[in-house]
């Protein structure tokens, strides 16, 4: 019987959610004045979020992730559900607005505020200011809030609006808006957002979590998650896609817009990825990407360092400046046509945490799980470097070790003193074209066992490269948007390998890949 009423009562309050969007007029463009009238899918939302209750009849959702592409209308839905919070009756409620910097947090609070001035019900209960609408009989605020996370400890938060999540540079304004709701009865964080590159973020955390809790594979009653996108293998050219990746489509956006992009997306590669991402709500890697994550990730294997061992290998070292990340990668040339690789990674200790929020990724987990080496200090240690060489070149045959000349001078001289040969490798368009697409070769036709390593899979996921007149690539540093010195010191491993192991031509049979 208490069931029975909890529902009907959430039904109430669903449809009181409802008609309170009804009362609010839209601010732009040939919707402007006119009443919002929910779509579909947006009324869904609005009726489970407010209208699913628990047993005490508080609401269940303490958390909503809605993620839809460019163009559906999403941060209309927040201004309105900002609007609901502000106004709903939470006594002192402080609803806030906040993205990755406070223009972003701007957008949907500007919009809100225009549709406060705009409704004369809800005018007079309240006093508009540039940056906060306060409602006086409740004592409750609506303010925009910057991105510097440290400030924002004091809060007591009913409600938080985050947009576009994906640009958020770390977790810190994240966790601590979510623990400043801790006070409050019945909160709501809504993150709204349309997908990002950057897999080691907090908005792909969240997204992987919202997919598992769609799939019933969590189960998190306090976690409302709404995914609009195409799925990896949809036709993206197909406007069956499409439609089904934005259910605005028709109203707050026309095909013949989705036409006008995909066909500029088919002209220029480079702006497919944008398109994706940005209309279709799906992740991709990077703005113009090298290798595709998910055919690096298919070409993993098992790597088993004991079937290495005394086996002769090539080895490539990229040198870092004095706190970055230096990689040492090792390839095998296997009996079947296969390449193991062996990639060993290091950074100063004193400077890691640092590194791990800067690049927003786990180097310190990494560390702890022996896929990155700590070296001592706040600069790389040379020293440390030439140990863990030496110890590679007693438990392996390097044949040759493939070095660029910046910097290297000191760990050069001791490693010819001991015998090793090394081998300078320039770092123009002749010399890594050839392993570049000897590598390329290498990952589509899955024969690079790489053991799916994570500092080397996060370093594919960034390569952006350079192409010269005569279609010749090189990986590029300078258009990358992180670390990628696994794969620079890979290609030195393979430019060498290639040279000394009679590798053939990997076009020779089944002509040049194009990507």
């Amino acid at each position: 019987m208490a069931k029975a009423s909890s529902r009907k009562s959430g039904a109430s309050k669903g449809e009181l959610a409802v008609q309170f969007f009804r009362a609010l007029r839209h601010t732009k463009g040939r919707w402007a004045g006119r009443p919002f009238e929910l779509l579909p899918w947006q009324e869904r939302i609005i009726r489970t979020l407010f209208g699913t209750l628990r047993p005490d009849g508080k609401r269940q959702y303490r958390t909503a992730f809605i993620a839809t592409p460019r163009k559906s209308g999403k941060s209309t839905l927040a201004a309105g559900i900002a609007l609901y919070l502000l106004f709903e009756g939470e006594p002192g409620g402080e609803v806030y607005s906040a993205a990755a910097d406070r223009d972003q947090a701007a957008i949907v609070f500007e919009q809100a505020k225009q549709m406060v001035l705009n409704s004369p019900a809800l005018a007079r209960y309240a006093e508009v200011y540039k940056r906060s609408i306060v409602v006086p009989r409740l004592a409750a605020t609506y303010k925009v809030l910057s991105a510097d996370a440290p400030t924002k400890h004091g809060l007591n938060a009913h409600g938080v609006i985050f947009d576009e999540l994906h640009a958020q540079p770390n977790r810190e304004l994240w966790d601590t808006l979510i623990t400043s709701t801790g006070a409050r009865e019945q909160p709501l964080v809504v993150a709204i957002t349309t997908a990002g590159y950057d897999q080691n973020s907090i908005c792909y955390e969240l997204h992987d979590y919202a997919r598992k809790v769609l799939d019933g594979v969590i189960d998190d009653p306090s976690f409302f998650a709404y995914i609009a996108a195409a799925d990896e293998e949809d036709d993206w050219t197909d406007p069956a896609t499409w439609r089904k990746a934005n259910p605005s489509l028709g109203f707050t956006v026309q095909e013949a817009f989705y036409q006008q992009e995909a066909e500029r997306a088919k002209q220029m590669p480079a702006y497919q990825n944008t398109f994706r991402r940005l209309y279709l709500n799906q992740w991709v890697s990077s703005e113009s990407r090298w290798l595709d994550i998910s055919t690096w990730d298919a070409s993993a294997g098992l790597v088993v360092t004991e079937d290495l061992a005394g086996r002769g290998c090539y080895a490539g070292i990229d040198l870092s400046s004095t706190q970055d990340l230096t990689a040492v990668v090792l390839a095998f040339p296997m009996d079947d046509g296969t390449v193991h690789v062996l990639p060993h990674f290091f950074i100063p200790e004193a400077t890691a945490r640092q590194k791990e929020k800067k690049d927003r990724v786990p180097l310190l987990t990494w560390a702890r799980q022996g896929f990155v080496h700590l070296t001592p200090g706040n600069v790389v240690d040379h020293s440390f470097l030439y140990q863990k060489i030496k110890q590679l070149a007693q438990k392996y045959q390097v044949r040759e070790w493939a070095y660029d000349r910046w910097n290297a001078d000191a760990l050069v001289q001791r490693l010819q003193e001991d015998g090793a040969r090394v081998v300078p490798v320039g770092m123009g368009f002749s010399s890594l074209s050839a392993p570049m697409k000897y590598l390329e070769t290498l990952v589509l036709s899955r024969k690079l066992v790489h053991g799916g390593h994570p500092v080397l899979r996060w370093n594919a996921d960034n390569v952006q490269t350079e192409q010269d007149a005569a279609g010749n690539i090189k990986p590029s540093k300078a258009k990358s948007r992180q670390r990628i010195d696994g794969i620079v010191a890979l290609v030195l491993a393979l430019s060498r390998l290639m040279l000394r192991a009679e590798v053939r031509n990997p076009y020779e049979d089944r002509g040049i890949v194009v990507l």
